[in-house]
C-alpha cells in the first residue's frame, strides 16, 4: 500500500501520471470481468485499484494546479 502512494508522488510529471491512470483503469475493467466470471481470487484488489486511480487523480490535479499558479 505505502509502495503505491510511493509511486504516485514520484511519478509528479502529467504524462507519466495520464499513463499510470490509463495503466490502472484497464487493470480495474480486467479486474471486474474476471470478478464477474468468478476467477478472481482477491476481490480486494478491486478496492485497492480503485484507491489507486483516485490517488493518481488527485495528483493529475495537483499537479495541474500547480502549472497554474505558476503561470499567474
Amino acid at each position: 500500500m505505502a509502495d503505491s502512494k510511493k509511486a504516485v508522488k514520484a511519478a509528479a510529471t502529467p504524462k507519466s501520471v495520464d499513463e499510470q491512470l490509463s495503466e490502472k483503469r484497464q487493470d480495474l475493467l480486467d479486474y471486474k470481468r474476471s470478478h464477474a466470471a468468478g476467477e478472481l481470487v482477491n476481490p480486494t484488489v478491486l478496492k485497492a485499484t480503485r484507491k489507486e486511480i483516485a490517488r493518481l487523480q488527485t495528483a493529475k490535479s495537483a499537479a495541474r494546479l500547480s502549472e497554474q499558479k505558476e503561470s499567474k
